[in-house]
């Protein structure tokens, strides 16, 4: 790791050496048993992390393009409630926009959405609900229970992008009623950015569009996935893939169960951190809503600058995130994804210490109290 930069942020994360491994082989057959066979497993382990018996295929694109076929396959010329408190419900309601009737609920960044209105909308004639499950943008994770239950009650379908949740933090994709949910490979699965993954429900399924995009038409990567061996419909990014299926395997060995406790520990470290030097947490909570496990949130002291606070991080050759649109200057942000650990985390914390007590800002030990969370 000499010389490379420690990303602390919400994705992309750092990738292992034996991820980093997987993609520098030579190339093989796309059409042959070995990928086959490696697609199938990276299938199953992702099922685990997803919380799905359904069928879940991987496409060469990144969140965004598992977004988007979501809607274009499922979404397109129906009425559609998308929920919004971030940039990525945000980006959810535009994609939307392209393909059916939507009604966009907006609630300000990091508070919580409004579950009353989605009744409404519902009740309303809506067809698809889209929400982002955790919202890096404002450190906020959404009521994907409570939606997926509404959705259900009102014979509607929920897609339901889990690309900052799925790998870090407990997703029950069929408990809770989700119809179509995605995940990107950069983020807690803790492989290289360009692919996606996307499981359907069989109720998802009956309710396919008869018209749908030709590169992520999810009939195409249902029809070739149920081949021996397990293919996708177009050429596939090999390199990405394989890679993938090594994360995948790093996954397995740790255990699902122990890998969401390492970031919920990692999360809780932060939040910790922020307490002991006084620095307030972002997001407005409810009953309903909660901190997110894979990327926490802060609101920057006052006397201290955006640039000056990750300028400094920086410096020690650690990478934060600041705010995004008009939250940029007003928030910092630090993720706790993938195989990061107590190391990298502790670092961070204490380059961000040291940066707070340079600037002015009579902080306490949020170092230790972040130890004492690790050790615990």
């Amino acid at each position: 790791m000499e010389n490379e930069p420690l990303l602390m942020i919400p994705g992309p994360v750092p990738v292992p050496q034996r991820v980093r491994a997987a993609m520098t082989r030579q190339a093989i057959n796309h059409r042959g048993p070995e990928f086959g066979a490696a697609y199938a497993e990276t299938v199953r382990i992702l099922k685990t992390l997803f919380g799905t018996a359904n069928e879940l295929y991987v496409i060469s694109g990144s969140g965004s393009a598992g977004m988007e076929a979501a809607v274009a396959n499922f979404a397109r010329d129906r009425k559609i409630v998308s929920l919004v408190n971030g940039k990525f419900g945000e980006r959810f309601g535009k994609i939307g926009e392209r393909y059916g009737n939507v009604t966009v609920l907006n609630s300000e960044w990091g508070t919580p959405v409004d579950l009353a209105a989605l009744e409404r909308e519902l009740e309303a004639g809506a067809e698809v609900v889209t929400m982002v499950h955790n919202e890096t943008s404002a450190g906020i994770r959404n009521p994907a229970p409570e939606v997926g239950k509404l959705a259900r009650k009102h014979d509607a379908l929920f897609i339901m992008d889990g690309v900052t949740s799925i790998g870090g933090d407990e997703v029950l994709m069929d408990e809770w009623g989700v119809d179509i949910a995605v995940v990107g490979s950069q983020k807690c699965l803790a492989a290289p950015a360009g692919l996606a993954a996307i499981a359907v429900s069989d109720r998802a399924w009956g309710r396919i569009c008869e018209k749908r995009p030709f590169y992520l038409d999810m009939a195409a990567y249902r029809k070739s996935g149920k081949g021996t061996p397990m293919e996708t419909p177009y050429t596939p990014a090999v390199p990405l893939f394989l890679a993938l299926h090594e994360a995948c395997k790093m996954i397995d060995e740790e255990g699902v169960p122990a890998r969401i406790a390492r970031h919920r520990r990692m999360a809780d470290a932060v939040r910790a951190a922020a307490k002991g030097w006084g620095v307030d947490l972002f997001p407005t909570l409810d009953a309903h809503h909660a901190y997110s496990n894979t990327a926490t949130a802060m609101r920057i002291p006052d006397g201290v600058t955006d640039k000056d606070l990750r300028g400094t991080v920086k410096k020690f050759g650690i990478e934060i995130a600041g705010g995004q649109d008009h939250l940029k200057g007003k928030i910092f942000r630090i993720g706790t994804m993938g195989g990061v650990g107590a190391q990298e985390l502790l670092a961070t914390l204490a380059a961000v210490q040291f940066t707070l007590k340079k600037s002015g800002v009579a902080a306490g030990d949020g170092v230790e109290a972040a130890a004492e969370v690790l050790l615990g």
